[in-house]
């Protein structure tokens, strides 16, 4: 029965990791990465939908994004969408594509993408404290309704705990890499 926890502690801690790896994706660090466009929500014909389910995202240049829209329809519902995005990006239509270029970061805008990567390791570390105190909560209803000792609660608790312990450095390791993929740029 603890196993169980313990397992599912270790899935959902991976699974916070991968989240926070992905929400790192769509930070933009001067370098053109699809994961920058592909969730920006598009309503087209009054469907809210993600804009890489309209079209394709290809990378020809370091700094360029060419979005090949599949519906001719859908255009002017994407333009829009990427105007009023965060990325602060005028797209330029051109025939059957749209082109994003990619301006050089400021040293302002690199310090706020390092707050905002820290936010969001942050919110990661704390999803992972949660995962963590849920997990021991039901530990020591286990102990309390006498399916384990008082031994193996605290045995396992210290096992919770390295596993933790584990993923917040795995958080860390990711913030650092990727604050040092933000200055470096």
């Amino acid at each position: 029965m603890p196993g169980t926890l313990i397992k599912e502690l270790k899935t959902r801690m991976s699974k916070a990791l991968e989240h926070l790896k992905g929400t790192y994706a769509g930070v933009r660090t001067g370098r053109a990465h699809p994961a920058l466009v592909e969730d920006i929500k598009v309503d087209y014909f009054g469907t809210v939908m993600p804009l890489k389910q309209l079209g394709t995202v290809n990378i020809p240049e370091s700094r360029q994004i060419v979005i090949t829209v599949w519906d001719k329809g859908a255009m002017k519902a994407v333009e829009k969408a990427i105007q009023a995005s965060p990325l602060g990006i005028n797209p330029r239509p051109d025939g059957e594509t749209i082109r994003l270029t990619l301006p050089e970061l400021t040293r302002e805008r690199r310090t706020e993408l390092t707050k905002l990567v820290n936010k969001y390791a942050e919110e990661s570390r704390v999803a992972t404290r949660n995962i963590r105190r849920e997990i021991v909560d039901g530990l020591k209803k286990m102990e309390k309704d006498s399916k384990i000792s008082e031994d193996e609660l605290k045995k396992h608790q210290k096992e919770v705990q390295d596993i933790t312990d584990d993923a917040i450095k795995k958080i860390d390791s990711a913030l650092a890499e990727k604050e040092k993929e933000i200055m470096d740029e």
